[in-house]
């Protein structure tokens, strides 16, 4: 299946040429027929002498129109360039061929019309005006068939020469992941919503769940035709009408795209590589208002120049595009950018990324080398751009940002996975399709600078404390639960740091007391033995070691705190907590008094202990009595 779009000047004949080849008029508007101009797209099709059915989209050729015409064009395999012999290369003659050639179609015919109304000696100079026209553009050398749709001569040739163009054409890609761009909404009795649109990247089946972007709104494929006939599988490259139960004419507009649930997220920053026309009709500056056009989509969009102030005609350079509404695109897509007002095609390129993380740095030269390889690189190349656009994420998401085709994507993989540039954060199968968590090496080696650095300078200004907070540390990484677990696991696996609990240290870190330092908690211990029961409250503890020493002395151990104001040595909290358990498991209750006579101690500590064991569930108070709790 194969979809070709006629281009050319207004009034050079498409439309009626279209309906000599097959049979349709594609002016279905009474406007379009009564007036005798095209005015939206037109659909038609036909089948070639060796069998290959093809869609024609028939588009305008009126200045005023040109928007309508750039919906056609996107996702096409070939072009049918009309001219008039009566007139020549005329003005949307020029812009419709610079449209294809930013858009990179490499394959069609040019259809000499209108051959009955001229001379052989004239048609032979507009002849050679479109060969010169050709010269330098991706359609350069192809043929230039002679035609009359009003006497049939030349039709046969024409037919010839679009199936030889097209027999060798290769295959559209299968990745997988199809989009379905629509360029009519309309409801049918009986059926309800139908949409049709030219497919790429994937297929769609009858009663397959879809999802509509970028309103996000799930449907179902109740049926698919292609050229008015029923279809249970619509493939890449064909033009489809998909009838969709779930959703109202009304929620629906050209430019939206059917695709599988969950596999294009919408954007509105995207970078590009730009062509600018060398006769474009005006320079482009930053922050620039451009309108946008991609597959059947427009928007109004600002260019974010990257490295320059301004873009001249002629020149090919990079930027980012900050789009006013949502857009679909895919890492490789073509687009073209025209100025608003008063309308006039600017140029065309190609997307980088689709997903830059975010608005870049205007003048980094790291940036253009990186978006050179996202778009010109090999397939391990893309992927590893990709793993550092996104930094920690899934292999599939990774995959998906990257564009690649199944088998590209699954060899980039297995390439980078073997030169260590691929990294699993977590445990599980590694394929095209997994969720696993991955990262690039390099964004992994930034990561873990980071990590050894937030810690190095955590220990530097709390040296008494075993290790950071874990979720202090997720906070300076700026990290998300998932990722920063992942991460936090591996860090601990490859022997960088530390996890303690709830806290994380470096694997170099110790804590070392000073003499003086030292010198002061031996006696404050020594107080403690001295009066193990009733030993120094905490205020008197942080009045002589300072609060850091006391907490390390606390989150080492060696001191046990049972209320805001009482703390015990370890040893004689421990002999407190079963002499009180003994006392219960042989009396089965005690009171405070009981505590406070067994221990000799002040009812100030006895309550305090008490009042602890609840708290962590060793025992249960009944009024003034307390009672071992129940396992």
């Amino acid at each position: 299946m194969r979809v070709l779009a006629t281009a050319g000047h207004v009034d050079h004949g498409k439309s009626r040429l279209v309906q000599a080849l097959t049979g349709i008029n594609p002016d279905r508007l009474q406007e379009e027929q009564e007036r005798q101009m095209t005015i939206d797209l037109g659909f038609a099709w036909m089948t070639l002498p060796y069998g290959e059915h093809i869609g024609i989209i028939d588009v305008p050729g009126h200045r005023d129109f040109i928007e309508n015409m750039l919906a056609g064009v996107g996702g096409i395999d070939a072009a049918l360039l009309v001219v008039a012999a009566d007139e020549g290369v005329m003005p949307q003659t020029r812009e419709h061929l610079a449209i294809l050639d930013l858009l990179e179609v490499e394959r069609g015919v040019v259809a000499l019309t209108k051959i009955d109304l001229v001379e052989d000696e004239w048609q032979e100079l507009v002849y050679d005006e479109i060969e010169q026209l050709l010269t330098k553009t991706h359609l350069d050398d192809v043929p230039i068939v002679a035609v009359s749709a009003k006497t049939g001569e030349g039709l046969d040739s024409l037919v010839t020469a679009m199936s030889e163009m097209l027999r060798d054409a290769p295959p559209r890609r299968d990745i997988g992941r199809p989009r379905l761009f629509i360029d009519r909404v309309f409801t049918i009795s009986g059926f309800g919503t139908v949409v049709t649109g030219t497919l790429v990247d994937g297929s769609l089946r009858v009663g397959q769940e879809v999802e509509i972007l970028p309103s996000r709104i799930k449907v179902r494929v109740r049926g698919l035709q292609t050229h008015k006939t029923k279809i249970e599988e619509a493939v890449p490259g064909s033009r489809v009408a998909a009838n969709l139960a779930g959703v109202e004419v009304r929620d629906l507009s050209r430019g939206d795209v059917v695709t599988n649930p969950g596999t294009y997220q919408p954007t509105q920053l995207i970078d590009v590589r730009l062509q600018l026309l060398s006769d474009a009709v005006s320079v482009i500056k930053h922050d620039q208002q451009v309108k946008l056009f991609h597959g059947t989509a427009q928007r109004l969009a600002r260019v974010r120049l990257l490295g320059m102030e301004t873009m001249r005609p002629g020149d090919q350079r990079w930027l980012q595009l900050v789009v006013d509404k949502p857009l679909i695109v895919s890492r490789g897509d073509r687009f073209i950018l025209r100025r608003p007002s008063p309308g006039a095609t600017l140029g065309g390129g190609r997307v980088a990324d689709a997903h830059p993380a975010r608005r870049h740095r205007r003048k980094d030269p790291e940036l253009m080398e990186r978006l050179e390889r996202l778009l010109q690189g090999t397939p391990s190349q893309v992927l590893a751009q990709s793993l550092m656009s996104l930094g920690p994420t899934s292999l599939r998401r990774a995959i998906r940002h990257s564009g690649l085709a199944t088998e590209a994507a699954s060899q980039a993989m297995d390439e980078l996975r073997a030169a260590g540039e691929l990294i699993a954060l977590e445990d599980g199968p590694l394929d095209l399709s997994s969720e696993v968590l991955v990262i690039d090496v390099k964004t992994w080696e930034g990561l873990r600078d980071r990590i050894e650095w937030e810690l190095q300078s955590f220990h530097q200004l709390n040296p008494l404390k075993a290790g950071i907070p874990r979720e202090e540390l997720k906070s300076r990484l700026m990290l998300d639960g998932k990722v920063y677990s992942a991460v936090i696991r591996l860090a601990a696996e490859k022997g960088i740091i530390v996890v303690d609990g709830t806290r994380v240290r470096s694997i170099h870190h110790a804590i070392t007391l000073t003499t003086s330092q030292q010198g002061d908690v031996d006696a404050l211990l020594e107080r403690f033995h001295a009066s193990p029961y009733s030993p120094p409250s905490i205020k008197e503890c942080n009045q002589a070691l300072g609060s850091d020493l006391m907490a390390y002395l606390l989150e080492s151990g060696r001191l046990a705190q049972v209320s805001p104001d009482v703390v015990f040595t370890t040893e004689v909290y421990d002999e407190m907590v079963e002499e009180v358990q003994h006392a219960l498991r042989e009396r089965g209750m005690i009171t405070v008094a009981k505590v406070r006579d067994r221990l000799n101690t002040s009812r100030k500590y006895a309550l305090a202990l008490m009042e602890h064991l609840d708290a962590i569930g060793i025992t249960v108070r009944e009024g003034d009595i307390r009672r071992l709790a129940r396992k």
